[in-house]
């Protein structure tokens, strides 16, 4: 793979999700390279029928870099409640519904965590790939505890109910220039960086 660091012409990142894309991108631009969107190439959301989140993970950057012939990258990311046996998991988003309502999918988090530890992560898998046979990917994890009711307006998903250890606010109320500094898609960028660099 080693060949490969440093000769990053173009990438296409491959997410629909606006708020995936907008943390991604003070990343990617340290890439200093010309950045497309999947929906650039009016490209579909794959199936992700995974059973972990770095099989979802390669399965978003090997479609698009299939389809595309470019560098792909992907993330694939969520939140683990190991009192929940793990759950929402890999269907965090799925838990929101079609509709991606994130309260619905925060609520149910709280239904199902009466009276249960609520110790929980937050993990992300970043994944690359320049073809079939030439991939990579990298994780991140925060640690942290569920609180309810949510609270603030920031981020998305389920940082409303997630206050990461060392805080006392959530990912919902700590600034952008914060979490940017400590989240787990951060840790995993960092990550894919440093391999890059």
């Amino acid at each position: 793979m080693s060949k490969n660091k440093k000769k990053i012409s173009s990438i296409v990142i491959a997410s629909h999700n606006h708020g995936k894309i907008k943390e991604m991108l003070p990343f990617i631009k340290e890439l200093n390279c010309k950045i497309y969107l999947a929906k650039d190439f009016n490209l579909s959301e794959p199936k992700e029928d995974g059973l972990t989140f770095i099989e979802n993970a390669l399965k978003k950057s090997r479609y698009v870099n299939s389809k595309t012939k470019k560098i792909a990258i992907s993330d694939d990311s969520g939140l683990v409640i190991p009192s929940l046996q793990g759950r929402p998991g890999i269907y965090s988003a799925r838990w929101a519904g079609r509709e991606k309502n994130f309260k619905v999918a925060m609520k149910k988090v709280n239904n199902l965590l009466y009276k249960k530890k609520t110790i929980a992560y937050y993990i992300s898998v970043i994944s690359i790939s320049w073809s079939k046979n030439k991939e990579k990917t990298f994780v991140g994890k925060i640690y942290g505890h569920i609180t309810w009711p949510p609270k603030g307006k920031l981020g998305f998903g389920y940082d409303p109910i997630f206050i990461p250890y060392g805080y006392t606010k959530t990912f919902g109320e700590l600034p952008e220039k914060v979490k940017n500094k400590i989240s787990h898609r951060v840790i995993a960028f960092k990550k894919l960086l440093n391999f890059l660099t």
